[in-house]
């Protein structure tokens, strides 16, 4: 839903949805205790490449492990979210996570409507990015109020917790009263495995569907057509977060000015990044530099309501494979960056990308 020009819009986005514990199984062992929840890959991706400033509600309990860059609420009721996903040993190409078993063990209490309050500004974008039913429906509500256009990740609305071991199941979108809020959506994403239980073609009546499809790229719907944004090459360790790098690649490059299917490309970029590692991904400075001047290159930040042109504009531009092979040349800085181990003096000697 769009506001009316408002010259006390602020902040340019506004995230909500919880962090997490993350514990990551590997046929049978655990290989891993991370930060989780979207709000931590998405502010990984928004903090280093974004514009524009970016407001963050989330909630943890008081058992909160991680030291993060925007302070979140802290319930003095519940626990933080605790996830533990099962992988099998090794994670096929095909299954994505498609091969993952996830289950919720404790959840935090839910983001209000109250949580909200405290924000005195409206904003040019919102992201609903729950992940264990954290969002209910009227703190959604209250969101589209605030922002002029609000992207939603289908996950938060279509997951199930099995009551005894927090198994998390899917149910179909029409099944929830979320449903009725997809006209006043502008963006909602979709991962393949989500794709059966949201009807890609009702929904695209009434807002643009993004469907990740891993190491397929992904395929951007909206009223009068269709397209498919090419993947960028990955080795993949652990695809947890890789939608919410797609998604938050995808908001920083609209506020760029970019296209849909030219902000869809840095998204498939960034999700292919986020798989090579486990966890949130640590990215590479040389990297982040030239995807700025790249990004600066293609088109300047917008502000205002002139952010809005942008957003609705679904065809790829006249520079689309002039940026593809941009972002393919910056690819190689990563993997450098992970042969390296990290060591940004080394990937900086081996690695030389033009500008």
């Amino acid at each position: 839903m769009l506001l009316d020009s408002d010259p006390d819009l602020i902040s340019a986005a506004l995230v909500v949805g919880n962090y997490c514990h993350d514990v990551l199984h590997r046929d049978g062992h655990i290989i891993g205790e991370t930060l989780g929840g979207a709000a931590s890959f998405i502010s990984n991706v928004l903090d280093s490449l974004s514009p524009s400033p970016t407001r963050y509600i989330s909630k943890v309990g008081a058992d909160f492990a991680y030291s993060v860059s925007h302070p979140p609420l802290v319930s003095a009721s519940s626990p933080t979210t605790l996830f533990h996903a099962h992988f099998p040993d090794p994670i096929s190409d095909e299954g994505y996570h498609g091969d993952r078993v996830l289950k919720r063990v404790r959840v935090c209490d839910p983001i209000y409507p109250s949580d909200l309050l405290e924000l005195k500004e409206r904003f040019e974008l919102g992201l609903a990015v729950g992940v264990a039913g954290e969002i209910p429906i009227e703190t959604l509500e209250h969101m589209i109020e605030l922002c002029r256009v609000v992207f939603v990740d289908v996950q938060g609305l279509i997951r199930s917790f099995d009551p005894e071991d927090g198994t998390v199941g899917l149910v179909p979108l029409k099944s929830t009263p979320y449903f009725n809020l997809l006209p006043q959506i502008g963006f909602l994403k979709v991962s393949s495995d989500e794709a059966p239980f949201v009807d890609i073609e009702e929904a695209r009546k009434f807002c643009c569907v993004l469907v990740t499809e891993g190491k397929d790229g992904c395929r951007v719907y909206w009223k009068d057509g269709e397209l498919h944004v090419a993947p960028f090459p990955a080795n993949q360790v652990d695809p947890t977060g890789a939608g919410d790098s797609f998604f938050g690649g995808l908001v920083v490059g609209l506020l760029w000015g970019l296209t849909v299917p030219d902000a869809a490309l840095l998204g498939n970029l960034l999700g292919s990044v986020t798989v090579g590692q486990v966890g949130v991904p640590q990215f590479d400075p040389v990297m982040l530099e030239k995807l700025k001047q790249v990004l600066n290159s293609m088109a300047a930040p917008r502000k205002g309501s002139d952010a809005n042109d942008a957003l609705f504009k679904f065809q790829k531009s006249s520079r689309h494979d002039e940026f593809q092979a941009s972002l393919q040349e910056i690819v190689k800085l990563e993997t450098c960056f992970q042969l390296s181990n990290g060591d940004v003096d080394k990937c900086g000697n081996c690695c030389d990308v033009e500008n």
